[in-house]
């Protein structure tokens, strides 16, 4: 028995590449990363048993958890990432929050996907190693909350 296909084959779905996305962060216009690691989200599993059952435990959905998204670039002269971060050691983190988008591109360059993380603010901020052997490019690293 032969099997007849009426509908036309799908198109051909390749998975996208890493390396192509682009970062947009609320009034920073010195965006350009090199590395972009989103953390993870959680949903902690609660264990649940009613009085009259002996036997069996349900699972519920409990907290949900965020991890950080952490960003990393060569150092450039601009100073506009320290003085976001400055902005949390002094104090005044309502200022601080921006949003950050992460969009993902296919091999035409044309947006596919986007991560959305809003009110964001610098938990960390660090500079990479420096060293005179060395001919590396100086990282600057910034985790978001």
């Amino acid at each position: 028995m032969a099997m007849k296909q009426t509908k036309a084959a799908a198109a051909r779905r390749d998975p996208y590449r890493n390396f192509r996305f682009r970062l947009e962060i609320d009034g920073i216009a010195a965006a350009g990363f090199s590395e972009v690691m989103i953390g993870e989200t959680v949903t902690e599993a609660i264990d649940y048993r009613e009085g009259n059952e002996f036997n069996h435990v349900r699972k519920l959905p409990g907290l949900h958890k965020f991890g950080n998204v952490t960003l990393k670039r060569g150092m450039t002269a601009s100073l506009e990432i320290f003085q976001w971060h400055k902005l949390i050691l002094d104090g005044a983190t309502a200022n601080a929050r921006r949003n950050v988008a992460v969009i993902i591109a296919d091999e035409s360059g044309t947006d596919q996907a986007r991560f959305t993380i809003r009110d964001a603010w610098p938990a960390k901020y660090a500079v990479g190693n420096l060293n005179g052997k060395g001919n590396e490019v100086l990282i600057e690293t910034l985790e978001l909350a």
